[in-house]
């Protein structure tokens, strides 16, 4: 079954300069929750000191109305924020590594063996509470501060992760630099030993290959793909990362190979275009022409750029 995780509620947001108001990002997910995505990432449970993006995750998960078959999820780095997960009533909690010790160390404070060693308690509690776990690996394909990581750290990283009992890994290029080639070499080294099924992958835009990434990823079986409404977010620990891969395009793209995704996207328009107050005028790029970002505009009319801005 193919599901789309739609992560602009929490990623999208996380490195926005704007204070996006909670009862604005309680609608957005509303919103999005009409879209037929099949998952939100809604928030995540951090230190407001290092996110204070995120710092009303309580309340949004409080007032969000939730609907049947979609599953609401949440970032967690820690038994507290596990704790904070379980009161809030998440479906699903995420923890967060990277197959990069230098990034783990900007991102976490940790290297890689001490996160694993941190979800041990996370992923007990977890699935003591009957919640789905996620796994995320950051820097999967190119770390800013080590540059091309091996496809062995990655899946060295992955193993880990199952051992600990993560449900599911989400395989993620945090800079956008990677190839679909290079998305090719990793899934030749990881899917004879972990199951495509519990593989999602997890793209970001910054050198215009996300799309290509997720073809390619999805010829080899993955049935999973984070996105982001409009293209929003990035990573502040990582420089240079520049917005997710836009749920509109990918939606498009996997239409175009024959699949069913029943995602509406004028809903994902109506969603995104609730922000647009809140976010600064030059996140509204317009694309390259042919892009199937144009499939975030409300003017689109294809896949060829027609000059006009969405406001």
């Amino acid at each position: 079954m193919l599901k789309i995780v739609e992560v602009g509620p929490r990623d999208g947001l996380q490195n926005e300069t704007a204070v996006v108001p909670p009862e604005v990002k309680v609608d957005f997910v509303n919103a999005l929750s009409l879209s037929g995505v099949g998952e939100i990432e809604v928030s995540a449970f951090v230190s407001p000191r290092w996110v204070p993006q995120l710092a009303d995750a309580e309340e949004v998960f409080r007032k969000i109305v939730r609907k049947e078959g979609v599953v609401y999820s949440a970032l967690v780095p820690n038994e507290k924020g596990l704790e904070r997960a379980v009161a809030a009533k998440v479906d699903k909690v995420s923890l967060f590594t990277a197959a990069s010790e230098s990034f783990n160390l900007k991102n976490i404070n940790t290297s890689i063996a001490g996160s694993i060693e941190r979800f041990l308690p996370v992923a007990k509690g977890a699935h003591e509470a009957g919640l789905a776990l996620r796994g995320y690996v950051s820097t999967a394909f190119w770390c800013p501060f080590e540059g091309r990581i091996p496809p062995a750290a990655v899946i060295g990283v992955v193993e880990r992760l199952v051992d600990v009992g993560v449900d599911e890994v989400s395989i993620s290029d945090t800079i956008g630099k990677a190839s679909p080639d290079e998305v090719g070499m990793l899934l030749d080294r990881l899917l004879p030993s972990i199951p495509a099924d519990r593989i999602a992958v997890h793209f970001h835009d910054t050198y215009g290959r996300g799309v290509a990434n997720v073809l390619a990823s999805w010829s080899y079986g993955i049935r999973i793909f984070d996105a982001s409404a409009g293209g929003l977010g990035g990573c502040p620990y990582a420089p240079g990362a520049t917005g997710n891969v836009a749920t509109e395009a990918v939606v498009r793209a996997l239409e175009s190979k024959g699949e069913a995704v029943g995602v509406d996207l004028e809903q994902l328009a109506r969603a995104r275009r609730l922000l647009d107050p809140f976010l600064a005028d030059d996140r509204r790029r317009l694309p390259r022409d042919g892009s199937l970002a144009c499939a975030t505009c409300e003017f689109s009319q294809g896949d060829v750029c027609c000059r006009r801005r969405s406001v």
